[in-house]
């Protein structure tokens, strides 16, 4: 079935196809709403319930959200902070119950007391406007903070690699870049897979539905450095064949939507999309495409559904994007930091950027740093530092005790302030301790914050945002979140044993990382919060 779906949706592509449609008929909110959805699925020639599944699927498009105003960030990061509670009740001032939703995340975690209003993120400090963010670095030559400049200088790069693609995929490989986005696949091999594959078509895209709580970077990037972004895409569309980029922004990030359009128009009117080399002829079109409001697009097959105008749903793998994405034809999709690294490679050569960090983690990675912090902000960290270095110099210590950091998003490893100093920042030293670097976002936990309370709001979250698409995520995170509140509110007992059976169904039987993630910061808590969190268990083998 989605195979066909995808085919009619296919018939128009990207620009002014399925999932714009489904998106201009659901937002206007109008009790013709359903009427116009149908009028959608009669042009697409496919099946109504196709078309109304997918406008409920999204928070943005749900009739319930339609009514609202002003969207309160209900992330990790701002609930660990506490300062939830005081927000809503100052917009309980200006604005009725009905008019206040939540969102996941508006990735202002510095701050952490954002909410939006009229496509605009505020805080609730000064006058309203969100400070300019604090950036830092410990590399020498950082390839990420640096201003562009020179519009046609900065792209200049593109014309020396494009009569020799195979020398700049090398560079990649020298490089040993891998994918920042949280997986740390290497990105060379994305790029050969489908450079190799045989097709009409070939598509680049960027993941830029960063959704995780604590994470701002890709924000950063597309709000401040937009052209490093669209200049990766560009090369490794010329690298790969591809003659169309996607960059697919979440709807809580309006600002980066609002740059990232601008960038791409100062491109065209560049004439820097279009050209030739030699006697070949070169065009490269982008589209900037802004999400609707679901966390799980920001995993890779369901973000390729949802640019299909498809439920975005989980896709089972293999077949990889690679060789099968985007309208069924090879696709590069990677994230936004990912795409910023490759124009410093390709000028400064991929064994200077692995020279940045450590043999099998190369180059650098940003940290976003939360409000928790002395010097909250966005660092460029050269792989292998110690995190007792980023979070005590470079962040300047927390401003009150904490006991624990969260690091890599909500399915990231939680790291006890007791284990800080026996890891440095890559991959390989987070895998190795039992946690996960991820995106890198950093949330603290103060040591007056209930454990358990964190875990609720962990199954909680996977609850609102999973797909729906395996039962081990679908139901394992109801189930979870059920105990979890009954022992935290209720004082019930949990079975040990039946919660461990809980964690390893959705650790081994989840299609995605949402459901097989979730287990791992659990399991931190249970080992290093054992004292914690024993009397809400029927055992006390708090392993």
């Amino acid at each position: 079935m989605s195979r066909n779906l995808r085919g009619l949706s296919a018939r128009k592509g990207v620009a002014d196809g399925l999932y714009d449609e489904v998106v201009r008929a659901a937002g206007t909110g109008e009790a013709s709403t359903d009427e116009r959805l149908i009028s959608v699925a009669g042009d697409f020639m496919t099946g109504h319930a196709a078309v109304l599944g997918t406008s409920s699927f999204y928070d943005f498009l749900r009739k319930d959200h339609l009514g609202k105003k002003v969207f309160v960030c209900d992330g990790t990061a701002c609930l660990t902070s506490g300062r939830q509670e005081g927000l809503r009740r100052n917009l309980a001032e200006n604005y009725a119950d009905h008019e206040i939703g939540v969102v996941t995340c508006l990735g202002h975690c510095q701050s952490n007391d954002a909410f939006m209003v009229n496509g605009e993120i505020r805080v609730s400090g000064g006058d309203g406007t969100p400070p300019a963010m604090r950036t830092g670095s410990n590399a020498d030559r950082p390839a990420l903070l640096v201003p562009t400049g020179d519009l046609k200088e900065y792209y200049s790069l593109a014309e020396k690699w494009r009569s020799d693609t195979g020398s700049a995929l090398k560079e990649l490989e020298l490089s040993g870049l891998r994918g920042r986005g949280g997986a740390g696949f290497p990105y060379h091999l994305k790029v050969r897979s489908s450079r190799d594959a045989r097709a009409d078509r070939k598509y680049i895209v960027c993941n830029a539905d960063e959704g995780d709580p604590g994470a701002f970077s890709d924000k950063w990037l597309l709000e401040e450095r937009p052209h490093s972004v669209l200049f990766g895409m560009l090369m490794t569309g010329i690298i790969t064949g591809a003659d169309t980029g996607v960059v697919y922004i979440r709807g809580e990030y309006p600002l980066a939507v609002r740059k990232t359009r601008e960038a791409v128009r100062q491109l065209e009117e560049a004439g820097i999309t279009e050209g030739s080399s030699g006697e070949a002829s070169f065009s490269f079109r982008f589209h900037v495409v802004e999400g609707s409001g679901a966390y799980i697009c920001g995993e890779e097959t369901s973000l390729l559904n949802s640019l299909e105008g498809l439920r975005p749903e989980v896709r089972t793998r293999p077949p990889f994007p690679a060789v099968y994405g985007l309208f069924g034809m090879p696709t590069v999709l990677s994230n936004v930091e990912t795409f910023a690294n490759i124009h410093y490679i390709l000028k400064e050569s991929g064994s200077v950027y692995a020279a940045l960090g450590t043999e099998k983690s190369p180059g650098t990675k940003l940290v976003s740093l939360d409000g928790a912090f002395n010097r909250p902000g966005l660092l460029e960290v050269r792989m292998g530092t110690p995190l007792r270095t980023v979070i005590d110099e470079m962040g300047g210590g927390t401003r009150y005790p904490v006991k624990a950091f969260q690091i890599g998003g909500p399915l990231g490893g939680l790291v006890p302030a007791t284990k800080v100093g026996d890891l440095t920042l890559d991959f390989e030293s987070f895998s190795r301790e039992g946690f996960l670097l991820g995106h890198a976002g950093i949330v603290s936990v103060p040591v007056d914050f209930p454990v358990i309370k964190l875990l609720e709001h962990l199954f909680e979250f996977t609850k609102k945002e999973s797909c729906g698409k395996c039962f081990p995520c679908r139901i394992g995170s109801v189930r979870g979140h059920e105990l979890l509140s009954e022992a935290a509110e209720k004082g019930e007992k949990i079975d040990r044993q039946l919660f461990d059976d809980l964690l390893e169904t959705m650790q081994l039987g989840s299609l995605c990382a949402l459901g097989g993630g979730l287990p791992l910061p659990v399991r931190n808590a249970l080992q290093w919060f054992s004292d914690e969190l024993e009397g809400y268990f029927t055992s006390k083998e708090a392993k």
